[in-house]
């Protein structure tokens, strides 16, 4: 047994169970893929002022959160923390902006870093995919994206899940509430840190965690109450749209997201089924960020989906995914000249599109038959000298245990016409 062990806070997906996340990610991002969104895939690791500037230095993702290191160029760089950020720089990078058919749409699928203290549900390496939809300001936008997350999540038959929807106002109405909320926040009991981050970014102390804290906020200021018309408006038409589309949300007046960069409208997808780590996904729109980190001005809109925190709300809800084995057929052959007919009809297989595999290691009879088995096959595919001399193999459903000698030349074109 090896002496090493996967880091704290991480974990490993092996089969069967890695099939789970495959199928998650799959669904998530098939409704994307149906609507114009492209592939983008970028570093696991980023320029460290990509996250402190565009996420925030204030927020705990920053400040307590993100593995930040030291190349031997003296480089300073970051495990990538989220993908919002990364994604946009990447798109500004290769000017998709400058291309036209603006919104730039793009889904993406990754791992994601931060020093956080693990439990259920929160890992210190984890697993996410995400869409943005990049350069245009319109309601519609918004609204498309939280139906294509509620799409995916109910094609994976998850029920039980709620939307919160709130508007964050923008830089037009936002500084009226900030003063407001850091007004109110001065006369609490809180901690040096906190009262501190209230000056930096007071928004962030409403999504404290913390009991005490929560309760000290119950009267705080809402910035419902601060929109301006033009937000009112916006947000207004992100309910409509949504509702016209049979989408069922929760208008949530406290809710805050973790990064510094979103205005206008946030959501969250929680699951109740998972404790105090209920959020499975969330996102919303991030107008001001492309400047933030140097680009144009690019109203854009966004959400990641925890796959983690997904397979989790699957298992609390005791869905179980429709996963189809991966081998079609299994040949156990006995004796050595089996072993290369058979060898040879699995690549045949292969190259025909079937799933194929092969009773590796030289093992007997029973033991390959065991692994047949094992290999959820829907037919095995036996041959031994007497068979071959006969010019046929046996083929054998793993359902119905009815077995039937097959032409060795005809194999291929009588696995198909069974599977079709």
């Amino acid at each position: 047994m090896s002496t090493f062990k996967a880091p704290k806070g991480t974990y490993d997906l092996i089969p069967p169970f890695s099939a789970k996340y495959l199928a998650v990610r799959e669904a998530i991002s098939a409704p994307l893929r149906k609507s114009g969104y492209g592939y983008v895939e970028t570093p696991g690791f980023e320029d460290v002022n990509l996250f402190a500037r565009g996420v925030g230095e204030s927020t705990d993702i920053v400040s307590k959160e993100m593995y930040a290191f030291e190349t031997k160029g003296g480089d300073k760089l970051a495990l990538r923390p989220e993908g919002t950020a990364s994604v946009l720089r990447a798109a500004l990078e290769a000017s998709l902006h400058k291309q036209g058919n603006l919104p730039v749409k793009l889904w993406y699928s990754g791992s994601y870093y931060r020093y956080e203290r693990p439990q259920k549900g929160r890992y210190r390496h984890f697993s996410q995919v995400g869409a943005e939809a990049i350069g245009a300001e319109d309601p519609a936008l918004d609204a498309e994206l939280i139906i294509l997350a509620d799409e995916a999540y109910r094609s994976l038959g998850l029920r039980n899940f709620r939307i919160l929807l709130n508007s964050l106002g923008d830089k037009e109405c936002r500084p009226v509430y900030r003063e407001a909320l850091q007004t109110f926040l001065r006369g609490l009991d809180l901690d040096e840190e906190t009262l501190r981050r209230a000056e930096i970014n007071p928004l962030r102390v409403l999504d404290d965690k913390r009991s005490d804290v929560q309760k000290q906020l119950v009267d705080a200021p809402l910035l419902r109450d601060y929109l301006c018309d033009a937000c009112k408006a916006y947000h207004e038409e992100v309910r409509a749209l949504i509702t016209a589309a049979g989408v069922v949300f929760e208008d949530d007046p406290k809710l805050v997201r973790g990064l510094d960069y979103y205005t206008r409208t946030t959501f969250e997808f929680v699951h109740d089924g998972l404790g105090s780590q209920s959020a499975v996904g969330g996102g919303g729109r991030y107008d001001g960020l492309s400047e933030m980190i140097g680009g144009p001005a690019l109203p854009s809109v966004g959400w990641a989906l925890g796959v983690d925190r997904t397979v989790l709300a699957l298992e609390a809800e005791g869905v179980e995914l429709d996963i189809p084995a991966t081998t079609s057929v299994f040949a156990v052959a006995i004796g050595e000249e089996a072993r290369r007919v058979l060898f040879g009809k699995v690549t045949e297989l292969r190259r025909a599109g079937v799933a194929a595999d092969f009773s590796f290691g030289g093992k007997g009879l029973k033991g390959s038959m065991k692994d047949a088995n094992r290999s959820g096959a829907r037919f095995t595919v036996v041959a031994g000298e007497r068979d071959l001399a006969e010019g046929v193999v046996q083929l054998k459903d793993m359902e119905s245990g009815e077995q039937q000698a097959v032409a060795v030349d005809g194999l291929v074109e009588a696995v198909r016409a069974k599977l079709a």
